[in-house]
């Protein structure tokens, strides 16, 4: 009689949602390494993300849209992994719902974004961006981009203590005099000694500089607004490398036209990219970087590794490495 041998079980299968990468080399080997079937799209819509999850396992992804439509739409799903820290693009209470896990990188490129925040602080503080503008324009004297003040004189004012918020305060402390932080969901225990308490109000009224690293949430989204500005010392500088929509951006560019702020350097935006030939772009105060605080070649291969791994471990042993929700569906 023949001998018919069983077939062996399918793989189970992943999307990689969308990506801006030059290649997805890293995420190909780490899957095919672990016995994972890699499906690659850009998605841009929920049908997009419905068309292109059918049977699916799990979802890896940089910005497409994880909504209530888009889970429920999918039985078969049970884990999302973000790319990177932050999870704005994914409805995490409808994953909840449906008990599907969220995964995502919140410890990559920490002495990255850190390093970056001060080194905008600094450039605002030591007119770096100012001088060479007027030195290409002919104006050769060092008091061209106007008074600089020492940056040991001053105080350094950090808003969330997270671990990007306490690297920052860690490699700033010998630079200014104080460094004073506000975060609401610390203990006193848990503050650094170099680091004096102060709530949001009293950060912005003592701080010369003040560096935002708080994520985006309910309670965060449009903190930093007018009258918080309002509330700066005058002639202060304010450093984003968190998250876009913190911060009310008009109302800085407003603060910055009338003289209360004296430099804005933001990393991100509540809408990326900023115009060309926009208000934004063009003020001359104003630094931007394309939301590249947390790159080296060395984070990009963690941020990336860290995330595609989320889905493998869920896969092995039905929980991710890193949890945003808690989920219920199983491998």
């Amino acid at each position: 009689m023949p001998r018919f041998r069983p077939r062996p079980p399918s793989m189970p299968r992943v999307l990689f949602a969308d990506n801006d990468f030059p290649d997805i080399a890293l995420e190909r080997e780490l899957f095919a390494r672990h016995g994972v079937e890699l499906e690659v799209a850009q998605c841009r819509t929920e049908d997009d993300v419905i068309r292109a999850a059918r049977g699916a396992r799990g979802i890896l992804l940089q910005y497409a849209p994880i909504t209530e439509r888009v889970v429920a739409s999918l039985p078969e799903l049970g884990i999302v992994s973000r790319i990177g820290a932050g999870y704005d693009t994914v409805d995490t209470a409808a994953c909840a719902k449906h008990g599907v896990w969220v995964s995502n990188s919140p410890d990559y490129g920490v002495g990255e974004v850190a390093t970056h925040a001060l080194a905008m602080a600094l450039a605002l503080v030591r007119n770096i961006v100012a001088w060479p503008r007027d030195v290409t324009s002919g104006r050769w004297h060092y008091t061209s981009a106007g008074p600089v003040k020492r940056a040991s004189e001053l105080t350094l004012g950090i808003v969330g203590l997270g671990r990007i918020g306490k690297r920052m305060a860690h490699v700033s402390r010998n630079l200014f005099r104080r460094v004073v932080a506000s975060d609401p969901y610390l203990i006193d225990g848990d503050f650094p000694a170099y680091v004096e308490r102060g709530n949001l109000e009293e950060v912005f009224a003592q701080a010369d500089v003040v560096s935002l690293h708080v994520p985006l949430t309910a309670g965060t989204r449009g903190m930093i607004d007018a009258r918080v500005l309002a509330g700066m010392r005058h002639g202060g500088y304010l450093v984003n490398t968190a998250r876009g929509a913190v911060l009310d951006v008009d109302a800085a560019l407003d603060a910055l036209d009338r003289g209360a702020l004296a430099g804005l350097a933001l990393d991100v935006l509540p809408v990326e990219p900023a115009p060309a030939g926009s208000r934004l772009a063009m003020h001359p105060r104003v630094i931007l970087t394309p939301h590249s605080a947390f790159y080296s070649v060395e984070s990009e291969r963690e941020l990336r590794r860290k995330a595609a791994q989320n889905l493998v471990t869920w896969l092995a042993t039905g929980r991710p490495d890193y949890v945003v929700t808690k989920g219920t569906r199983k491998p």
